[in-house]
């Protein structure tokens, strides 16, 4: 237990406004309780970050600030990197998965140290690259309608090991000419973040679940091409498109 009216563990930790309210004189509260609200505080930082950031839907900015339309009206009305290239171009699609790429890496690599401090800091990369493909996936901007996560997705992975996002960029690389399915081969990629990450890292426990998370959010965000690619009607590279479908 600590006394609140005496001080507690640090100044910083034990003060009115670290714990939300004002103690009364020989108010006393358990340790175990200061040491989690300490703890939790810079992972709903670290997630409020990321989430945020995440959120901000970067192909559908430049579709409307270059050609003044609404990337959510053309092909498969997703607002990710490859719908982006079918409005504006192949130059302007890679600027916008480069930017998705960054929203994914920028709170792993550089936000997520900064606001865990002396914590936690792989479980806070975990919560801010989750937070941030979340944010991708249902925009708070776009009322919760956003993209399928695999560029933020990317980027987060980049932050704690790229060697991951190349081994399972391979998949990507060696099933899209073999199936022509951007849809496919994102799936495949992502099914093979988790392996990959935990040969390279058996012991870390939060990027494997980071990478699992992934590969099921992208399986799950890609269940309408499953079943076009079930049904042998996905759009395939090559093949000319006739309604909202394909990758996205």
């Amino acid at each position: 237990w600590v006394d609140m009216a005496k001080g507690g563990i640090g100044a910083a930790q034990d003060s009115p406004r670290a714990l939300g309210r004002v103690p009364s004189e020989g108010h006393r509260v358990p340790m175990s309780l200061v040491l989690f609200e300490s703890a939790l505080s810079p992972l709903l930082a670290a997630g409020a970050a990321g989430y945020l950031l995440g959120s901000i839907p970067f192909g559908l900015l430049l579709a409307r600030v270059l050609k003044g339309i609404d990337v959510r009206d053309v092909g498969s009305g997703n607002i990710g990197a490859t719908n982006t290239m079918r409005a504006l171009g192949k130059g302007w699609g890679v600027v916008a998965f480069a930017l998705d790429f960054l929203k994914g890496w920028f709170p792993v690599y550089v936000l997520a140290p900064l606001i865990a401090g002396d914590g936690d800091v792989e479980l806070a990369r975990l919560v801010a690259g989750s937070a941030a493909v979340l944010g991708h996936c249902f925009p708070l901007y776009l009322r919760f309608k956003g993209g399928k996560g695999v560029s933020t997705g990317c980027g987060a992975i980049v932050a704690v090991d790229p060697l991951v996002f190349i081994l399972g960029g391979a998949v990507w690389v060696l099933m899209l000419p073999t199936s022509r399915m951007v849809s496919l081969a994102s799936i495949a990629m992502g099914l093979a973040f988790p392996v990959v990450a935990w040969v390279r890292h058996p012991e870390d426990g939060p990027f494997i679940i980071g990478c699992a998370l992934l590969a099921l959010l992208v399986v799950v965000r890609h269940r309408t091409n499953i079943a076009r690619i079930l049904a042998g009607t996905e759009s395939r590279i090559g093949r000319k498109e006739t309604s909202k479908q394909s990758n996205g």
